[in-house]
């Protein structure tokens, strides 16, 4: 690539950047500012100060101590200790190329990614990255700070994956080995896999793991047509089908009906969080209702 054609590129990277940046952090100054400092938990709770006891107050949290040094009653403060860390754990093999309506599943990752790290930013909790397909190609470890979180954002919007296939399970054990600390976990993809269940739970028992599924409307409903050509990008794969087939079509629809419901009745099984999202919709109400649900659960 020449060098005027790599300065383009890096300008079209940085405007998209700058367009999602612009988007997401006005969606998280705006809705989820309060959702998701109450969505999760701080590591417990610390001492903070000691203020005069006011009518109301907790007795058990009376400092005896300085009561007697100031001749009335002192009450011990305590604040959350906020600090987290957020792991986003991202999907980019080729089956998120795939989008029939307003953007591929890969872009909509990029865009939920964006609204996750600028909500970890607002709060000021540290996160980090890690981009998988069949193999690990990209680990950033989570830290603090705008330009920390501008970087996430370019690395996502810029990545071009090595890799083509789906490893779920591969990158669940990667993220075991190097996490060692407790994490909110985004595991986003779309979940055309199998084989990840046991380091799902893995993850899921030393991780707070919220599982986001992309799915397209395609996936479950196809177009009205006779002969539809198929296109695997992961494995190269092509086909031609009938669509003019009721028996297929109704197979067709039986599986992957099948295929979602086994999914989501796992994550209730092992205990995880799952947000579904659609390319053709609108995420913000997802995530809104997850946050508030999970704020109720505290």
């Amino acid at each position: 690539m020449s060098e005027n054609a790599e300065k383009s590129v890096s300008k079209e990277i940085l405007k998209k950047v700058r367009l999602i940046e612009i988007k997401t952090r006005g969606l998280v100054n705006e809705m989820f500012s309060g959702e998701y400092h109450s969505a999760f938990k701080g590591r417990g709770i610390e001492f903070s100060e000691v203020r005069e006891y006011q009518f109301g107050d907790d007795i058990r949290n009376i400092d005896w101590n300085v009561s007697a040094r100031m001749g009335h009653p002192y009450v011990k403060v305590f604040e959350e200790e906020r600090e987290l860390i957020v792991m986003l754990l991202v999907d980019m093999s080729a089956s998120g190329d795939f989008g029939s309506d307003r953007k591929t599943k890969n872009e909509l990752a990029a865009e939920l990614s964006a609204v996750l790290a600028f909500s970890a930013l607002k709060n000021n909790d540290k996160v980090g990255m890690i981009i998988f397909t069949d193999d690990i190609e990209l680990f950033i470890p989570p830290k603090k700070g705008k330009s920390h979180v501008l970087r996430l954002l370019r690395e996502i919007i810029a990545f071009k994956p090595k890799g083509k296939g789906t490893n779920i399970g591969k990158a669940v054990d990667y993220l075991n080995r190097v996490m060692k600390k407790r994490a909110i976990v985004f595991l986003i993809s779309d979940f055309w896999d199998s084989g990840f269940d046991s380091g799902l739970k893995i993850a899921g028992a030393h991780h707070d793991l919220i599982t986001v599924r992309l799915t397209d409307r395609r996936e479950h409903l196809l177009p009205k047509a006779n002969l539809l050509y198929l296109y695997d990008p992961e494995s190269g794969g092509t086909a031609v089908v009938d669509l003019g087939k009721r028996e297929l079509r109704n197979k067709y629809q039986s599986i992957v009906q099948k295929h979602f419901r086994q999914f989501s009745d796992n994550m209730k099984r092992y205990n995880i969080d799952l947000i579904d999202v659609n390319t053709s919709r609108d995420y913000i109400d997802s995530l809104v209702k997850f946050f508030r649900m999970r704020g109720r659960k505290r």
